[in-house]
């Protein structure tokens, strides 16, 4: 955990006084939902208890002075010189300054101190929780008035501009929304969005990384996407108001999909019921049924795996193995696939026996080590 004196220490040091403002904003996680935020359905994310923190100052110049501590480097440029660099981190704050320039924000020059406790590489959203902050940081610090909402887009649009990432909205949406003690369920169509209660009481979340990153990831995301929107086109020939797969029935895909192309049909149908699965958590989470809320995560994981087709050999082999323990209610991948974490509902006490039991066999079977990484549902993007 960083603390706010921590923050204040370090910037002064770096850069000579104390910072006016200190920032967190949270990396997050996605109980269920996975593949259905392009194709204008719902996601079930919440912030979690790591964070990046940024300290900032106004400048009596011109001059972006930027220093992240993760890879110990320093970053200058006049705001009138801004455009993507070559060197990754400082454009997801550099890209955020854009997005204010072109909505005609009065920003001047500052420093920025960054620093933060996400595990990088993890599938848990740190660019997100960098861009949250900074946008944050830097509307506080100029008075800017722009909501919280507005706060997540301009960090959606800096990752598309500056990073070269066409994400969604989600990892955005739940650092800067979240609050303790609930999950977000978002409506991707027209970013609508209401609270659900996660009260977890004898259970915990704990997040297993794989520490790998298949290749295929971004060729095969291409591929389920295309699957995904020729099936609507296929669906719409017949019914002209459907727009995407969120409008689209079971029935439909059998009578329009099934006959032209089975493995379309099988892509398109784990969306569909995806969303279904994400309704019928959030009616778990209402009855505080915890139980109910683990069969999605469970069915999630296998649709992931043998229809989508998006999991590996490591996260079934996570998934598959906490199957056997009556103390994990549930579990599945988590993120777009081909590595990362799985997300599993733990009873508390039974977590480090786990992760002790299972981290040797693992690291026999693949020759990989295996990261726990004990997570809490907390709130999003404040001031501290």
């Amino acid at each position: 955990m960083i603390f706010k004196e921590q923050i204040a220490e370090r910037y002064s040091s770096v850069f000579g006084d104390a910072p006016t403002h200190i920032v967190r904003s949270p990396g997050r996680i996605n109980i269920i939902g996975e593949h259905t935020d392009y194709n204008e359905g719902f996601v079930l994310p919440t912030a979690i208890d790591k964070a990046i923190y940024v300290g900032v100052g106004k400048r009596n110049d011109a001059v972006i002075r930027l220093y992240a501590e993760d890879f110990e480097e320093y970053f200058e440029v006049a705001l009138a010189d801004i455009r993507p660099v070559d060197k990754g981190w400082p454009n997801y704050v550099l890209g955020v300054v854009n997005q204010l320039v072109l909505r005609g924000e009065a920003v001047g020059g500052f420093d920025m101190y960054i620093d933060g406790d996400v595990p990088l590489g993890a599938g848990l959203s740190s660019s997100a929780a960098l861009e949250c902050a900074a946008g944050f940081a830097l509307n506080v610090l100029f008075d800017l008035e722009i909501d919280r909402v507005d706060i997540a887009k301009i960090g959606q649009l800096a990752e598309h501009t500056y990073a070269g990432v066409k994400c969604g909205i989600m990892d955005q949406f739940a650092s800067v929304m979240s609050k303790a003690g609930h999950v977000v369920k978002l409506d991707c169509r027209d970013l609508s969005f209401s609270y659900k209660p996660l009260e977890l009481g004898d259970y915990a979340i704990l997040l297993l990384n794989t520490n790998v990153k298949h290749s295929l990831a971004s060729t095969a995301y291409n591929d389920r996407r295309a699957s995904c929107e020729e099936g609507v086109r296929l669906v719409q020939q017949h019914f002209p108001e459907v727009n995407s797969l969120r409008d689209v029935t079971l029935d439909m895909l059998e009578a329009h999909v099934k006959p032209v192309d089975l493995d379309m049909y099988t892509k398109c149908r784990f969306v569909v019921e995806e969303n279904e699965r994400l309704n019928r958590a959030c009616d778990a989470l209402e009855q505080g049924d915890l139980d109910r809320l683990g069969e999605q995560l469970f069915r999630a994981h296998e649709g992931l795996s043998k229809e989508y087709e998006v999991s590996c050999p490591e996260l079934d082999f996570l998934v598959d193995y906490v199957k056997a323990f009556p103390e994990v209610i549930g579990a599945r991948m988590m993120g777009g696939g081909f590595g990362g974490c799985t997300i599993n509902l733990v009873k508390n006490s039974f977590q480090d026996l786990l992760v002790e039991r299972l981290t040797p066999i693992y690291k026999e079977r693949f020759n990989l080590d295996l990261t726990a990484i004990k997570v809490v549902p907390s709130n999003g993007t404040e001031l501290l």
